[in-house]
């Protein structure tokens, strides 16, 4: 038996082998027109049919190619659809969109196509990468099969080993001796078709990388490094700019913390709802949008006010605003990056904010001052 090829071997030759063909089939278009003219070498046209001997090897290329001739040398052809029906005592290596092999090769082919057809003689081996490989019932191959297609089928017959990798591989005809093959599922083999030993090699699933200890901790503690620096800027933009405004809002929480849990909740449910079924009316669309981008800074303003919060509680309003929001960010989120308990300091921050927040709005509401009563004027009286 010949030595088995390596899967690592067979995909790189599955790759020049398709590099080899755009770049001749390029070519070939090319030559269609401009037909390549010496001694040895045919003249081709969009469709060439030889005739004659030809002896030394031969040079075909155009759009379709009908290699008839008997040919005492090997054949190199270049084209879209390439037939070979004559006899030729050398090798014949082809690159085109579809092969189909007819005739009597004494020699090896060598194919690079995306269909290939083998109903003719091939007395020595054949390597061949193809999106299909047909070896129909009147092909045969004298030695071994070599290649690489998205579907193989043998129908017809292979007298030594058959290496192949393809995704949808049967087996009609007869090999006479082992096939080895690359492939996810099991190929179809007709009992009796092989008569040596067969092999499916499956291709290794890639490793899964299982990160160590250290590295999830380096990359947990690159995060939490990450969101104190970015965090606490933003917190100390918010306290700097608004002091007043989050003092306000903080206000909330300390007079009625339940209160502002509840409304937060019920917003969270309620606001969203209410801006997908604005969205939808199409009309309200740009409201909508608008709502978004509001109710998003909103949100976003949830960890400046929460910061100020656990500051104001730790410190009791002995410190000054930015060192407050500073240390109350730090704990706010280092909380935030503990597994499990991450997710209740975050839903307690979103709805405690938001509810803080509209609680503030509610309060700086333009309250209705209500109109003093209308005085008739006093009557003017005269002293004789």
């Amino acid at each position: 038996m010949s030595a088995p090829i390596k899967p690592g071997r067979l995909i790189a030759s599955t790759v020049m082998a398709g590099v080899l063909l755009i770049g001749s089939a390029a070519g070939a278009f090319g030559a269609a027109s401009t037909p390549i003219n010496s001694p040895s070498t045919p003249s081709s046209t969009t469709s060439e049919v030889t005739d004659g001997d030809g002896e030394g090897p031969q040079f075909y290329s155009g759009s379709v190619i009908d290699v008839s001739d008997t040919i005492q040398g090997d054949v190199y052809v270049a084209g879209q659809n390439v037939t070979v029906s004559g006899d030729v005592t050398g090798d014949v290596i082809v690159a085109a969109q579809t092969i189909n092999i007819t005739g009597t090769v004494d020699g090896n082919v060598r194919l690079a196509a995306q269909d290939v057809v083998i109903s003719g003689e091939v007395e020595r081996s054949g390597t061949v990468f193809a999106a299909s490989v047909n070896l129909t019932e009147e092909g045969s191959l004298g030695a071994d099969l070599v290649g690489a297609a998205g579907e193989v089928s043998i129908d017809g017959s292979i007298e030594r080993d058959l290496v192949i990798s393809a995704e949808d591989f049967s087996i009609d005809g007869s090999v006479g001796g082992d096939v080895t093959y690359y492939s996810d599922q099991s190929a179809s083999i007709t009992d009796g078709a092989v008569a040596g030993s067969v092999e499916r090699i499956a291709p290794d699933p890639a490793p899964e990388a299982e990160p160590s200890p250290w590295g999830v901790f380096l990359g947990w503690a690159l995060g939490l490094l990450y969101a104190l620096v970015a965090l606490s800027l933003i917190t100390l933009v918010a306290v700097l700019v608004f002091p007043r405004r989050l003092t306000e809002v903080t206000n909330q929480l300390k007079r009625s913390p339940w209160k502002a849990l509840l409304v937060g909740f019920v917003a969270a449910v309620a606001v969203p709802v209410a801006l997908l079924l604005l969205m939808i009316t199409i009309i309200g669309a740009p409201l909508a949008l608008a709502g978004i981008l509001v109710w998003a800074l909103m949100t976003l303003a949830t960890f400046a006010s929460g910061s100020y919060a656990i500051g104001r509680l730790v410190f009791r309003d002995s410190q000054r605003p930015v060192v407050m929001a500073l240390v109350g960010g730090v704990i706010l989120i280092v909380a935030l990056h503990v597994p499990w308990l991450n997710i209740a300091v975050w839903l307690a921050m979103v709805l405690f904010g938001l509810g803080a927040q509209l609680l503030d709005f509610y309060d700086r509401r333009p309250r209705r001052v209500p109109p003093e009563p209308y005085a008739e004027p006093a009557l003017a009286t005269t002293v004789p």
